[in-house]
């Protein structure tokens, strides 16, 4: 698969993957953890992942998990050693308050983490060992998250996934900062007016909404996977 170039410090090539169910919800209303795609699913997600300098979540899809997803498949970290790259891409928890557990699961699993927060959040965490970095950001500022992954650009991220969840998705999307969205179609229905999509957030009005291209559309088993590219007229912002 061939990606446009990364330019440099400007910001990385940053890509959401998703699986939903038919009826477009990510959970269920009670935001249970999602466990609803195949084993298919979960192949597709870690080559995703493998692709990646990063891959960045919301607080709130860690404590649903309670973990990532670590690679674990052998050709996918052999392709990344022989591209000289880390064997695990970095994980980024994004929380403003970074009331995070520190018991969770997550921070056992041998993987590079940092933690992108406020200040104030930021203080919970001085002085200890579970986050290699913590970058911190101010919310009240405008087009904060295009000068955040500017940053994440400057300290080598030239690829970055998205996994989650619709709030943070739906911040990046309203900043135009997605290049990519990879979503799976699983065979199931959740409905609920309150079970969270792919793109939280106040939504768009149809005649600004975002245009995405198809660029593949592939049915394994019960699954439908989609690859979308974001219309625009410059291939990075």
């Amino acid at each position: 698969m061939s990606h446009p170039p990364c330019l440099p410090h400007q910001r990385p090539h940053t890509t959401v993957v998703l699986a939903m169910s038919a009826d477009g919800k990510i959970a269920d209303v009670e935001r249970s953890p999602a466990r609803f795609g195949s084993r298919n699913d979960k192949s597709h997600l870690e080559t995703q992942i493998a692709e990646a300098d990063a891959v960045l979540f919301g607080a709130g899809t860690l404590r649903a998990y309670g973990t990532t997803l670590r690679l674990y498949n052998p050709s996918l970290l052999e392709k990344r050693q022989q591209q000289g790259r880390q064997s695990q891409p970095t994980h980024i928890v994004c929380s403003g308050s970074a009331d995070l557990d520190p018991q969770l699961f997550f921070f056992q699993q041998p993987i590079p983490r940092w933690l992108l927060t406020t200040p104030q959040g930021a203080a919970r965490w001085q002085h200890r060992a579970e986050f290699e970095q913590i970058i911190t950001f101010d919310p009240l500022l405008g087009s904060f998250w295009a000068k955040t992954l500017q940053q994440f650009s400057k300290l080598g991220i030239e690829r970055l996934a998205v996994t989650g969840g619709g709030e943070l998705v739906a911040a990046l999307v309203a900043e135009d900062l997605i290049d990519e969205f990879w979503f799976t179609v699983c065979p199931l229905l959740l409905g609920g007016t309150t079970a969270p999509t792919p793109v939280m957030g106040a939504g768009f009005l149809e005649r600004f909404a975002p245009r995405l291209e198809l660029l593949s559309a592939k049915v394994i088993e019960q699954e439908v996977f989609l690859h979308y590219r974001r219309k625009r007229a410059d291939p990075l912002k």
